[in-house]
């Protein structure tokens, strides 16, 4: 079977140390973490090197023996230098990560190729990959674009199951890409996506499905990925309400698609 990890959006509340045991104690095989946060408004965890909440995490890593997978997360615009970058990288090498994942936001795909490819170099000194994310309301937001840009900039693809269903991504788009792919990101949604980018955002944030709960084609997309590891993004108000309860829940959802 496939190893199956929960990404930290998923339950964001929870302090990561305590997001690591729930995961553990569910069944993951790993985690995400997101080691930098994207909006003011959302939880913010000090997982710096030597913080106290680093080293809980650290801890609780070691006595449940999950592994940290995947990092986040970072919107490349046309601002973004490598001090945006910097101390996100050193954090995701602290706890051995693979990845670090980040989304498009600027429109010039030339000057977005080299700020990518100025990050690959900087990651690849700490061993850690950049991925991708094509996002439905992003720069990049399909398959083909997010392949063009990632083989021009030497970066990956993360390919996540709720955006590839908005932008009506194919099983054979997917296939095409699966060199590029460390990671499948899997949730559910309503069939019908919402009508505006304000929308979007929302769902993608906060209103996601467990997977087997809603409409999207995940089966064909998870047959064009063979083997590749799975992680549950789910971000749902009964996560935000009992997020113990809500990691139980995925894991029991997610164990069927492996």
């Amino acid at each position: 079977m496939r190893e199956f990890g929960l990404a930290p959006l998923s339950a964001l509340q929870c302090a990561p140390d305590a997001f690591v045991r729930a995961a553990a104690q569910a069944g993951f095989d790993f985690v995400g973490l997101r080691v930098q946060a994207v909006t003011e408004t959302e939880p913010q965890h000090d997982l710096r090197p030597g913080s106290p909440l680093h080293q809980a995490t650290l801890r609780a890593l070691e006595e449940t023996g999950l592994h940290v997978k995947d990092t986040e997360f970072l919107c490349v615009t046309e601002h973004t230098t490598p001090a945006d970058w910097e101390q996100a990288l050193d954090t995701a090498a602290s706890f051995g990560a693979r990845t670090f994942t980040v989304s498009a936001g600027d429109p010039e795909e030339e000057r977005l190729i080299d700020t990518l490819g100025a990050m690959a170099r900087s990651a690849a000194t700490r061993g850690i990959e950049v991925t991708v994310e094509p996002i439905s309301y992003q720069a990049v937001r399909t398959i083909p674009q997010a392949v063009r840009v990632a083989r021009a900039a030497g970066v990956k693809v993360l390919a996540d199951i709720l955006h590839l269903g908005r932008v009506g991504a194919t099983p054979e788009e997917v296939a095409s890409a699966r060199d590029l792919i460390p990671m499948v990101q899997l949730c559910d949604a309503p069939a019908q996506a919402p009508a505006t980018r304000e929308g979007l955002v929302e769902e993608a944030r906060g209103l996601r499905l467990a997977p087997g709960d809603g409409d999207l084609e995940i089966r064909g997309i998870l047959d064009a990925l063979p083997d590749i590891p799975l992680s549950v993004e789910a971000p749902h108000p009964r996560g935000a309400k009992d997020p113990r309860a809500w990691i139980t829940y995925l894991a029991q959802q997610t164990k069927g698609w492996r």
